[in-house]
């Protein structure tokens, strides 16, 4: 049966579209042909790393603390906590962290967060879902650490948010974006102490006016950049819990490692 005309129209147009955007694709990539976005070398398409690339990134595997997700020398047995955890309880359930924050990758993920490279958000949506495929599942509410309005402003876009959609495409988790909030202005974090980072971000994170209802009960998983201290994922943690959140998780897609 022939389709009517305004149904044969919308199919039209969905092919002229998808020609355009492959055409668009190849024009781009005769004009300016994709490379990795660590080595610069040649790719097969965007987003892409090359094999030297692959081996330059040190992805976070097993074995590893089984509560922060800090990486672990030796082989341990399964369950495996930390000093670190063992002595200071963390205000969240379990962390994990996809890739080794080094040389190797901070030139990327710092152009993502202050050199608008938001292209490389989609490659990043991966290495989340690799590292948090234990902990997210189609019913966690994904909560991305919030910005300050101001800086919010200052950067247009909140990097932590960018990621929270990438890793909700790849595993399909429920975006909840207003969950949380930062009413108070923090100091940059770069040169502190671990002790000043947890005075700095004391009570400067809170629950979003509304947000309790979805909060209450639910699992809710924090998304960050880099996992340093952990001292911004406890303030988000610590808010969620008081909220009455049932488990709280975190997935960065750094994290600092001390040599």
């Amino acid at each position: 049966m022939a389709l009517p005309p305004c149904r044969r129209y919308a199919a039209l147009m969905a092919t002229l579209k998808t020609f355009a955007a492959g055409f668009a694709r190849g024009a781009l990539d005769a004009i300016a042909p994709p490379v990795c976005p660590v080595t610069g070398e040649p790719v097969s398409e965007p987003g892409v790393l090359s094999y030297r690339a692959w081996g330059a990134v040190r992805f976070i595997d097993d074995p590893m603390c089984d509560r922060c997700g800090a990486p672990y020398a030796r082989q341990a047995d399964e369950g495996y906590v930390c000093g670190a955890c063992l002595a200071i309880e963390p205000a969240f359930d379990q962390a994990r962290a996809a890739v080794v924050y080094d040389d190797a990758v901070s030139g990327l993920i710092l152009s993502f967060k202050h050199g608008d490279r938001t292209d490389l958000a989609p490659l990043f949506g991966r290495w989340l879902a690799r590292a948090g495929r234990e902990l997210v599942t189609a019913d966690s509410l994904l909560a991305p650490v919030p910005l300050h309005w101001r800086r919010r402003i200052g950067r247009r876009f909140n990097q932590s948010g960018l990621l929270a959609d990438a890793l909700a495409r790849e595993v399909g988790g429920r975006m909840g974006r207003d969950l949380l909030r930062r009413p108070r202005a923090t100091k940059p974090m770069r040169e502190m102490s671990a002790d000043a980072r947890r005075r700095n971000v004391s009570g400067a994170i809170t629950p979003a006016p509304g947000a309790s209802a979805l909060i209450k009960g639910a699992h809710i998983v924090i998304v960050d950049d880099v996992f340093t201290s952990g001292a911004t994922i406890a303030a988000c943690a610590r808010a969620l819990r008081r909220a009455g959140a049932a488990r709280i998780d975190a997935v960065t897609l750094a994290r600092v490692v001390k040599s």
